[in-house]
């Protein structure tokens, strides 16, 4: 009962933050009395959606100049969080779009076996601007001048910038044959060329056909994709300095290198300009910096339409407060899920979950310790120096296939202790180390060895694919290390199935993932009500919780089983190595996050410091690899606290592990891209 009370108000101290973050967050998001509203609507190639910002004087009487946003690859219509803001309460229309196949839009899917698009990463962002466009031009409160040419502003990031240079092409194309021009301006921020010449407009062909509009592009000075000097090679994860390549020049039409940040004016009468922040390609949508030059590049661009547009600088932004409120809303709601979780426990049935008191262990001493710290470092240090490899090289690449010979070596080590068994009769732990040392050696030989996770029809969230397959094999590293540990050190401590939490009792598993549902649907529960409220998601940066569309379960269902094996095996390696007497309080959680997210962030460190440091990554050719590696430091950084909290309260770690198995899952699915649904 006590504890029951500590969970009730740990559970309304939960709710409390999550509340006020999202009431803070939807004040911030509606500033100078903008209003927000999710919406959809039907177009030739499917159904998109996106969070519409209307000034409060913004209407069919008063129709005001309009920009649409959108993002990347992998993300959501929330990412354009800062310019949606700053433009909008400065008086401009704002649509901040989900682009087919991302947050909750759909692409139809004939539209993916049109001959003229290779690969499912192409359809969602050669359309999704232009039909955007298309929709927002025949709205009345968006403003057209005399001749009926749309006073529209595309903005897109990476992949969304794509579509917004393809649409200004379209467009002009489109123009010659109906005399209207629907888009006036553009400013993509983290893209180039390099796709958009997939569809027949490189540098020289989207020039031609700019129509003397005002265009711009953030091009980061440490972008991990884009605006490389083609003379460099050996990877893009590099300084740039892009007003200085071909493709630079083309754009602001120079013959010689140019400056930066400087306006020129083009002999069709247009203007460009190209801003380098000295940032990363994710770092363009959570900048201040990049945030203002997309103010002031609206500015100029509709300068004359600014009647009715507040004259706010550049410089005096909110924006980041609201990402600050959701942050804090993000933190209430990790709180929210343990203390719904433990109150659900408590509950009859659900209560059998629970199968006793784990006591902690002593702590290692002398050799031993020194051994188990050594593991230990070992353990945190191959998921980082293998990301590369597995994420960016695959199934038996010559690095990838050191783990095949590991793998081979440790199931000999078991099969060893297996006989050793049978021949002297020694303690039955020998053998059944020896079986599962023998099980995970074998499975991780077979995982670097395998293609996996590569058929796109069925692994429809494309996009993680690489780092599901991470995942894996960072699973059955930690299980055969776990295996070996067992055999050398832990049999001798006293080490039992128990110790790591792994309690094989049919009803307490049953009711343990049936706890673990119920918890994940309450919390999420929760998350729609804030959206539904205020438009409000909790996330910091990259990393979100967020509503998602019940079409994408399938796709949950399909990935589910890979991370229930992640963290079936990462509770159990926190459970036996935090559950000392040692590591108590904070101390244990500490060690816990380490132990999940500490080769990442090392990872990190080293990828970007080098970077920054001597301008090339440790890593030059990790580039979408490591922008999703940003997000997997909070994501196991959370379920570490989870295992941890869980475990101690059920005396196994079956909660905390169906727990985050569903809830991670479900996060990472909602915030992809998830094709053929």
């Amino acid at each position: 009962m006590k504890n029951c009370k500590r969970s009730l108000v740990l559970l309304c101290i939960a709710l409390v933050i999550v509340l006020v973050g999202s009431i803070v967050a939807c004040a911030i998001n509606g500033s100078n009395g903008v209003k927000v509203s999710r919406i959809n609507f039907d177009t030739a190639n499917g159904n998109l959606s996106g969070l519409l910002y209307m000034p409060k004087d913004a209407s069919e009487s008063n129709p005001k100049p309009t920009v649409i946003v959108t993002h990347g690859y992998l993300n959501s219509a929330e990412m354009q969080d800062a310019n949606a803001i700053e433009l909008s309460r400065r008086g401009y229309v704002v649509l901040a779009l989900d682009q087919y196949d991302h947050g909750h839009s759909d692409i139809n899917d004939e539209v993916y076996s049109d001959a003229s698009f290779f690969g499912v990463w192409l359809p969602f962002w050669y359309n999704s601007m232009y039909d955007a466009v298309a929709y927002m031009y025949e709205q009345p409160y968006v403003l057209k001048d005399e001749a009926g040419n749309g006073i529209i502003g595309v903005t897109g990031h990476s992949m969304g910038g794509f579509g917004s240079t393809t649409a200004i092409a379209r467009d002009e194309l489109d123009a010659a044959a109906t005399g209207i021009r629907k888009i006036y301006c553009s400013l993509t921020e983290g893209s180039d060329f390099m796709y958009t010449a997939f569809v027949g407009f490189d540098a020289a062909t989207a020039e031609s056909l700019s129509g003397g509009r005002v265009l711009g592009k953030v091009a980061a000075q440490y972008d991990e994709f884009f605006f490389n000097d083609p003379a460099e090679q050996g990877g893009t994860v590099r300084h740039k300095d892009y007003v200085s390549t071909p493709d630079g020049m083309t754009f602001l039409q120079q013959t010689e290198p140019a400056q930066a940040n400087t306006w020129y004016e083009t002999s069709d009468g247009g203007k460009r300009i190209i801003y380098q922040p000295a940032e990363t390609h994710p770092w363009n949508h959570f900048s201040t910096t990049t945030t203002g030059y997309a103010i002031e590049f609206y500015t100029e661009a509709f300068k004359d339409y600014q009647a009715g547009i507040t004259a706010i600088p550049a410089d005096q932004q909110v924006w980041l407060w609201k990402e600050i409120a959701e942050c804090v809303a993000l933190v209430g709601f990790v709180m929210l899920i343990i203390a719904v979780a433990s109150i659900v426990l408590e509950l009859p049935f659900f209560n059998k979950a629970k199968t006793g008191t784990l006591t902690p262990a002593a702590g290692a001493k002398g050799k031993a310790k020194i051994i188990t710290i050594v593991v230990l470092t070992i353990a945190v240090l191959l998921p980082a120096i293998f990301f590369t490899p597995l994420m960016d090289e695959g199934a038996g690449t010559t690095t990838v296939n050191i783990l095949f010979y590991a793998g081979i070596a440790a199931a000999a080590v078991g099969v060893a202790a297996i006989i050793a068994f049978l021949v002297k009769k020694c303690c039955k732990k020998s053998l059944v180390g020896g079986i599962v040392t023998v099980v995970t050696g074998a499975a991780l030989a077979l995982v670097a060895k395998t293609p996996m996770y590569q058929d796109n029809a069925v692994w429809t969230a494309i996009g993680i694919n690489s780092i599901v397959y991470w995942t894996l094999a960072c699973a059955l590293i930690s299980a055969t290390i776990m295996g070996l540990m067992f055999l050398i050190l832990k049999a001798k401590e006293g080490a039992t199935f128990s110790s790591y939490g792994l309690v094989f009792k049919p009803v307490a598993i049953v009711a343990s993932l049936l706890a673990a549902l119920v918890s994940v649907v309450i919390a999420y529960a929760v998350l729609w009500l804030m959206d539904a409220l205020f438009v409000a998601d909790f996330r910091i940066w990259t990393f979100a919780f967020k509503t998602f569309d019940a079409n994408i379960l399938p796709a949950v269902l399909r990935y589910l089983p890979t991370f229930l094996l992640y963290y079936i095996v990462s509770s159990a390696a926190i459970t036996i190595n935090t559950n000392t007497d040692k590591q108590t309080g904070i101390k244990g959680y500490l060690l816990a996050m380490v132990l999940n997210a500490g080769g990442p962030l090392l990872w990190l460190i080293c990828q970007y410091g080098t970077l920054f440091a001597t301008g090339v990554a440790a890593n030059p050719g990790s580039a979408l690899s490591g922008i999703m590696m940003v997000a997997m430091v909070p994501t196991l950084s959370i379920a570490a606290i989870i295992s941890r909290n869980l475990y101690k309260k059920t005396g196994n770690i079956w909660t905390p592990a169906f727990l985050n198995a569903v809830l991670m899952t479900v996060m990472t699915i909602a915030n992809t891209m998830v094709a053929f649904k």
